[in-house]
Parts: structure tokens; C-alpha cells; sequence
């Protein structure tokens, strides 16, 4: 039976929907909720508190399609990914749950009925594995269904056993293979289940999640064994399909064939352009779901990935001839092609170009410098018969210009070369070691005394949800990290109590301030934090009298800070739903501030925003801050939160119930902070700030209600005083200062006609100091005003005297020092630009580099200049 992949993806959930599973959505490729994984990486990721017991569904079975990610990591076959016919960094993941319901018997069913009935795969090429020790599971597939013992494998743990982690449920699993015979086999007479070949292929893994593994590694049985499943879409489809790679499956050929138009290459005509092609297909996939779900280039974490696999799509459209961006122009063919089970695809078409774009273009000034290196080092090996780069080659082309090791290690490997990596470890811990030397760091983990009071005192409980007022039992007072009876006028101290209206630092919101007045003291609390995850401290200092351990006290929450920061937030959560509105559904936050006085949030996004973004974004939340919606609070579990649309903060642990700050049907969060109770209360909401604090990080800063009526009121004044000085009337600044600007752009032309006539005077060698040096015409002169844009302008007129030699150019202009290296292309094969360059530079107390043929340097010692100029001429002599 020969089925499409979605024909397949769908007969595998109706399969299983017809034995009451509940077909669930794919969950995003960012973990909700768990900070131990990088990227979903299996279908059961989205079931894992449901396995660990921390969470119950509505439902025990269930069978899903999930997007999986599998580039970083544990689980990381970026590497082998164009390389192999089933290797991939995105792929879908079939799989069928049971939660305490059935076991072994009716998985072993469902799974060998679908194979075999649904699809009709040949029974007699089918094998499987079992533990070694799993004796019932051999049994089951014997007897109950029929596969002769001879074709059931038993292997050991590495193989066929599975566990979450350390501890915790874990169980013998059993694999589903075909045998697809001996022309995809290895040749060895050794080649069986369980060989790396593509002969015997693991079609789907069938874990038995039977037993808890405790602290000292021994096995308890589960009281509710459950079924958790996996089996490749990408994998399944070849299969059915009768091919013998992934790529040779219609998930791929119809990528492949856009893919090979652009390039102007044919796939299945050579290895190696073939090879580049495959590697194309599965990142563009990988670029469009990683972007779809939030995910946008960076130099950390998820972002880091993406950024990675974006740029070895890019070399290997290199490779293939393709200098320009292009990746960008073939994302629309995954979107085509998936749209119809992922439209949030299609939502995200706009970003996904936008983004992908702008790596792109950042990234072939990078190729441009470095592929050529990179080609001299490989060649350089290869003559020398050295086998290897050299790992401190290669650590410079990696530090000065930005080239992903990675990608060298792929060059080398393409060439039968491996890396030093040992060398370019020596070189790398040698500059962090140079840069340790430079500054002083320091990290502080909880205070011992910390651990010792949560032993002691029992829990804080919080009331600041429902009052800014209570009486309370001081349970302990800390005093320089000692606990202490007392406290006395003038002690700075922090203080627990048994219940607290104060709301702790936590979330992005900073912690209450307000007092404690006990029989005989009063106490000034500046912040509040929370601590060992039960206690919540109150610093501050004894204004008068004293306060001791265990006297009853009242509790008094500053109201006015409390509710300016409740405006800020609820802003806040206005604001991130309008820019995911405005922007896309890629915008997620990455961290906030909010405090009484102002609100900072800082998003994911690729590119600036645009003075309309703002302006949109500023008048959608006070859009909803004059229909003044309710803000409602509910507690929930998790996954009913998130299944409800509530934003999680991927990366964030949460509990097994969670609260839901909810404004309509506009915004959703999980969130533990404090509200307002309708969004009129924030007054009015504006923005005062937009930038970038990282690459794809963006940070907005917002004032609300008197904060920001003083603001405005600010600008006003401002704008009063500007036309003063203009000799105007404020509504007419704007037209003045355009007049105004219009003739200083008229002033700076004129100028720079100027600077230009006199560049074409000075280009002779009047005041050029020139020389010959063995042979080698030597060019340096000094032009004082001239930034490093007009040296350059000056370079070209010089050029226009000294075709063959070097030429070097500096120059002084507020104080700044620049200098340009010029080298004539035949000489710049003894001679580098940039090697004359960073030894001039260390004269002017500053640094540079660039191409063999052109370099430039800045410094900040102008004294030094003459001296850097003249140093140019026992350069080159040396370099002769």
C-alpha cells in the first residue's frame, strides 16, 4: 500500500482514535515547563509530568504527530545530518500513550497490527528486540502474535532498555525492524538486528515504562505500568513507499526539486552536490518550525542551534555556487508544503523570511573572509600530508573571524582531514584564561544559614493576593547573617514571619516595601525576596524601639508602590499580546522588570521596531486599557493552563498547579505576580524606549498612569524650550528644525567638496613620504581631519599613482587615530595588509586587521601616529 506521508500521518491517528485514544496536538518544539530539555525532542515529552505522576489528564490513552528537534544536546544528529539516508535535525514523531491503562499485550497489538494490517508491510521481513531479561515480552510476540523465535532478538540494556533519567520510571522497551535486505547491508558476516547498516531498520520503539528506579539504582514496580511510543514519520514514509532513503520519500523530493532548481544542480546526479542538497532540505524544514514556534538566531541556547544550522545550510549553498542570500526565497516551499497539519506556518511566512534574510546576509561577510583561509589551511594540510588542521590556525580563523567550528570540522572531514581539536582547546582556554586576568569575577550561591532556617521554621504563608494588612508572628530575625532574639534601633536586619501580605521579588516583579510595628518597635522594609523556595525575608532597618523573636507584629504593605507596580504589570501583559499581535506569534518574553516607577520587557524579535510598531503597539494596550476588561486569577494544573492558550515561560519549573492571570480574551499568562483588577486602573500606557540589548533580543521600556503623565509633561517642556532656542512657537519646531537640518546637510555637501579638492591636491607625493624598499615602493602619508569612510576615498586617488607597492594612509580626527593598509594584489602573497596593520596599531594604543590585500586599524594615541607611520618602512624591509 502506497500512502503520502500525511496520508500516513493521518492513518496512524484514526488508527488509534478508533481504540479510544485521544488525538492530541503536537506540542511546541520549546519545552513547556521544563528547563531540563533543550528542544521536544520525542513525543512524550509533553506527557512527562503525566508519567512522573506530577499531573493527571482527562483521558488515559492518547496518540499524537510531534515536531521533534534533534540538533543539541543529548540528542544532536546535526553532524550526520546529508550524510545518511535517515538522519535528520527536524522529524515527526508517531507515537501511542497509555497512562495506567493497557500494557504490553495490546501495544505489542496495536503496534504489530498496524504495521502489518493498516500498512501491509511484509510480516516475514519484520524482526524484533526485546530486553534481555524481558521474558514476557518474548512470549507475547511468540505466542500471541506469531513472529518465529528466530526472529525475535534478545539485547541488553544499552540497547533495549529506557529510562527518563537517573532515577524515576524506567522499563524495557521492544523495537519493531525490517529487513530491508542485503544490498543496504554492511557486508560483514557479522550484519544483524541491531548493526549501524540501513539493512535492519528500526521502524518503531515500543517502551514499557514498568518500574521507578530509586536513588540507590534498585527497580520498584510501578503501580500503574504505562505505554509510551515512538516511531519516525520521515522513516515510515521511505519505508512504505519502497525507497531506500528518507530523502527519496515525497517528505523531501518535492524540496529537493525547488532546492535543485534554484542552484542549477540535479539531485541524484552527484554525491557530493547531493550530499549539500540534503542538507539544505532537512535545515529549511528545521529554519521554519524552529522560527514558527518563537525561536529566532542567537549566541546562546535554542537561538545558538538555529543560528547554527542556518549557516551550514548557507556553506553548503556555498559549496553548490550560491554566493547571495537564498535560503530565505525556498522557506515559502516548506511553508507549501506543511501548511495544511502546521498553519501556524503559513501565520508565520512573513518572519520566517524576514529573519532568515537578515542571518543570511550577516553571514557571508563572514564566508567571504573566511572560506578563503579556511581553503589555504585545507590545501596547506593536504600538501604537507599532515591528516590534520592545525588547531591553532584553526582557533584564529574561529576568533578573528567569526568562523563556527563546526563548519571547519565539516571542510576538513569533506577533504579526509580531521581537526585539532586538542590544539584549538589550548588556544581557546589560553584567551579565556587572558580574559579571566582582565577582570574579577565572582558567584555566590544560598547562604549556609539560609538551609538552616528552612530545617527550623515552618513555611511563609502568603496573603498579599487578598490584603496589604495582617497581623503576624515573627518567626526568626537575621541579623549579619546570624540569627538573632531581637533587633534594636538602627539594626539592619531581615526578618521572617509566619504569614505575609508582602509580595517577594520574584517573575520580573521587584519585592513590596512597606513597615512591621510590633508592641515596642517599628521596622522600615525596603525589599522582600524569597528564599529556600518556603521562607519569605523582610529587609530593612529598626526606625524605633526594638523587635523580637516570636512577638505578634502588624504587617503593612506600602499600598501605593503595590499598585503602581500592579499597573505596570498588567501593562506588561498587555503589551507582550500586543506585540505578538503587531509583530508575530515568534515574539516570546525573554525577561522583565517591574517596578513601581516603570515596567522593561525584553522580547524576542529580529530587527528594530519602526516608529509605527511603536505607535501601534502604545495604541492597542491603551486600547484596552480604556475598555477597562476584569483581570481574573485561576489556578489550574499545567497542562489545562496551556491547553487553554495560557503563555508559559519555557525554561521555567513550575508546580503541579500553576495561576492564570487572564484580561479577556486578549491575554493569558501563567503568572505569579499581582494585578490590577481591570485594565482602567493602569490610566494610560507609554513607551519611552526600544533597542537591542542581544542579537534577536529587543528590550522596550513603558511608563503607566502619574508616570506617565509626568513623562509627557516632560516632553512638553522639552519641546517649549527647543522652540526658544529656534526663536519659534512649539507647533512650529518640527518645520523649523527640518529648515534647519536641511542646510546643515547643504553646509556638510560643501564641506565635503572641499575636503575632496584637497584630497586631489595631497595625492601626489608632495607630502608623501615615499621609498623604495628592495624593490617595493613604499606609499605613507599623513591627511589630519579625515575619518576612515574619507581615508578611504583618499586611498583610491593615491591608487590612481601607486598601481604596484604598498601604500599606508593615517590620519587624526577628534582625537582619534585612523590607519589604512593597502597592498598590491601579486605583492600581498609576501606581504599582508593585516599583519603591517596590527604592528602599526600598537603605536597608537589601538587594534585592527582585515584582507591580505586591505586592512584598517583604530586607536586613541595620536602622539603615536608618526611613529606608527614611519614603523611601516622596517615592516615591509623585514617582511622582503
Amino acid at each position: 500500500m502506497l500512502l503520502s506521508a500525511n496520508e500516513l500521518r493521518q492513518s496512524f491517528l484514526d488508527y488509534f482514535s478508533q481504540f479510544d485514544h485521544v488525538v492530541v496536538p503536537s506540542a511546541p518544539l520549546i519545552p513547556q515547563a521544563d528547563p531540563t530539555l533543550l528542544f521536544t525532542n520525542a513525543g512524550m515529552n509533553q506527557f512527562k509530568r503525566v508519567f512522573l505522576g506530577e499531573e493527571s489528564r482527562s483521558y488515559s490513552r492518547a496518540a499524537s504527530a510531534q515536531k521533534c528537534m534533534r540538533a543539541g544536546g543529548k540528542h544532536n544528529d546535526l553532524e550526520n545530518v546529508g550524510y545518511t539516508r535517515r538522519h535528520h535535525t527536524f522529524f515527526e514523531m508517531l507515537g501511542n500513550f497509555s497512562f495506567g491503562d493497557y500494557f504490553k499485550e495490546d501495544a505489542i497489538r496495536f503496534g504489530w497490527e498496524y504495521l502489518t494490517k493498516t500498512l501491509e508491510l511484509p510480516a516475514d521481513q519484520l524482526w524484533v528486540t526485546v530486553f534481555q531479561d524481558d521474558n514476557e515480552a518474548f512470549e507475547l510476540w511468540e505466542k500471541k502474535i506469531g513472529v518465529p523465535a528466530g526472529r525475535i532478538v534478545r539485547l541488553g540494556h544499552k540497547d533495549n532498555f529506557w529510562q527518563m533519567g537517573d532515577t524515576g520510571p524506567c522499563g524495557p522497551c521492544s523495537e519493531i525492524h525490517i529487513d530491508q535486505g542485503a544490498a543496504l547491508g554492511c557486508g560483514q558476516p557479522t550484519c544483524a538486528v541491531g548493526c549501524d547498516c540501513d539493512r535492519y531498520l528500526e521502524i518503531w520503539n515500543l517502551v514499557f515504562m514498568q518500574f521507578d528506579r530509586d536513588a540507590e539504582g534498585t527497580l520498584h514496580p510501578l503501580p500503574k505500568p504505562s505505554i509510551d511510543t515512538g516511531m519516525g514519520l520521515e522513516r515510515l514514509a521511505a519505508i512504505v513507499q519502497k525507497v531506500s532513503s528518507n530523502y527519496d520519500s515525497d517528505v523531501f523530493i518535492p524540496l529537493l526539486s525547488v532546492i535543485a532548481e534554484r542552484t542549477g544542480h540535479t539531485y541524484g546526479k552527484d554525491a557530493v552536490s547531493d550530499r549539500s542538497l540534503r542538507v539544505i532540505a532537512d535545515h529549511l524544514r528545521a529554519i521554519a518550525f524552529m522560527i514558527t514556534d518563537g525561536i529566532l538566531p542567537s549566541n546562546e541556547g535554542r537561538g545558538y542551534v538555529l543560528r547554527r544550522i542556518l549557516r551550514r545550510g548557507s556553506r553548503h549553498g556555498r559549496l553548490l555556487g550560491i554566493k547571495e542570500p537564498f535560503l530565505h526565497e525556498l522557506t515559502g516551499a516548506v511553508v507549501s508544503q506543511m501548511e495544511g497539519v502546521y498553519p501556524e506556518l503559513r501565520q508565520a511566512a512573513n518572519v520566517i523570511v524576514e529573519a532568515v534574510e537578515g542571518e543570511e546576509e550577516r553571514f557571508i561577510g563572514t564566508l567571504d573572509q573566511g572560506l578563503p583561509i579556511l581553503n589555504t589551511m585545507v590545501n596547506e594540510a593536504k600538501a604537507e600530508i599532515r591528516g590534520s588542521l592545525d588547531g591553532e590556525s584553526v582557533f584564529k580563523l574561529y576568533d578573528t573571524y567569526g568562523f563556527p567550528l563546526d563548519l571547519i570540522e565539516e571542510a576538513a572531514r569533506e577533504q579526509g582531514l580531521v581537526t585539532d581539536l586538542e590544539g584549538f582547546q589550548r588556544a581557546l582556554d589560553a584567551q579565556r584564561d587572558r580574559a579571566r586576568k582582565a577582570g574579577s569575577f565572582a558567584m555566590e550561591g544560598e547562604k549556609p544559614i539560609i538551609t538552616e532556617l528552612t530545617q527550623q521554621v515552618g513555611p511563609t504563608e502568603f496573603l498579599g493576593y487578598q490584603v496589604l494588612e495582617s497581623d503576624s508572628v515573627v518567626q526568626a530575625i537575621l541579623k549579619n547573617d546570624q540569627l538573632a532574639e531581637e533587633a534594636v534601633e538602627g539594626d539592619d536586619v531581615e526578618i521572617v514571619l509566619n504569614a505575609t501580605p508582602f509580595y517577594p521579588e520574584g517573575g520580573g516583579q521587584v519585592g513590596d516595601q512597606g513597615t512591621l510595628v510590633g508592641p515596642d518597635g517599628r521596622m522600615q522594609v525596603r525589599e522582600t525576596t524569597k528564599v529556600g523556595g518556603t521562607l519569605y525575608l523582610h529587609k530593612g532597618k529598626v526606625m524605633a524601639g526594638r523587635i523580637r523573636k516570636g512577638e505578634h507584629i502588624a504587617a503593612s504593605v506600602n499600598a501605593v508602590t503595590r499598585h503602581d507596580a500592579a499597573r505596570n504589570h498588567t501593562a506588561t501583559h498587555l503589551m507582550h499580546a500586543a506585540l505578538r499581535e503587531i509583530l508575530g506569534p515568534h515574539v516570546k518574553q525573554y525577561g522583565s522588570l517591574v517596578g513601581p516607577n516603570r515596567l522593561r520587557f525584553d522580547f524576542s524579535h529580529f530587527k528594530p521596531l519602526g516608529p509605527r510598531d511603536v505607535e501601534e503597539i502604545e495604541s492597542l494596550v491603551n486600547q484596552h486599557v480604556r475598555e477597562d476588561t476584569a483581570v481574573q486569577t485561576n489556578v489550574m494544573g499545567v497542562q489545562e493552563a496551556t491547553e487553554a492558550g495560557a503563555l508559559a515561560f519555557f525554561g521555567d519549573k513550575y508546580g503541579e498547579h500553576v495561576r492564570v492571570v487572564g484580561i479577556g480574551e486578549f491575554s493569558k499568562e501563567l503568572c505569579g505576580g499581582t494585578h490590577c483588577r481591570a485594565t482602567g486602573e493602569i490610566g494610560t500606557f507609554r513607551i519611552i524606549s526600544e533597542g537591542g540589548v542581544a542579537a534577536g533580543v529587543r528590550r522596550i521600556e513603558a511608563l503607566t498612569g502619574v508616570g506617565a503623565l509626568d513623562h509627557s509633561k516632560k516632553v512638553e517642556s522639552e519641546v517649549r524650550e527647543m522652540a526658544e532656542l529656534l526663536k519659534t512657537s512649539p507647533s512650529d519646531v518640527l518645520i523649523k528644525t527640518r529648515k534647519l537640518v536641511s542646510q546643515l546637510k547643504d553646509k556638510e555637501r560643501e564641506l565635503e567638496k572641499l575636503k575632496l579638492k584637497m584630497m586631489d591636491q595631497g595625492a601626489g607625493n608632495a607630502e608623501a613620504d615615499v621609498r623604495d624598499v628592495k624593490g617595493v615602493q613604499v606609499h605613507v602619508q599623513r591627511a589630519d581631519g579625515l575619518s576612515m569612510q574619507e581615508l578611504r576615498l583618499f586611498s583610491d586617488k593615491v591608487r590612481n599613482k601607486v598601481s604596484e607597492g604598498v601604500i599606508v594612509l593615517g590620519s587624526v580626527a577628534d582625537d582619534k587615530v585612523s590607519l589604512l593598509v593597502i597592498v598590491s594584489k601579486e605583492l600581498s602573497k609576501k606581504i599582508k595588509a593585516g599583519d603591517l596593520i596590527k604592528e602599526m596599531a600598537t603605536e597608537v594604543d589601538g587594534s585592527g586587521g582585515g584582507r591580505p590585500d586591505m586592512a584598517q586599524a583604530g586607536g586613541k594615541n595620536p602622539a603615536g601616529l608618526k611613529q606608527a607611520l614611519e614603523k611601516v618602512f622596517s615592516l615591509v624591509e623585514a617582511k622582503l
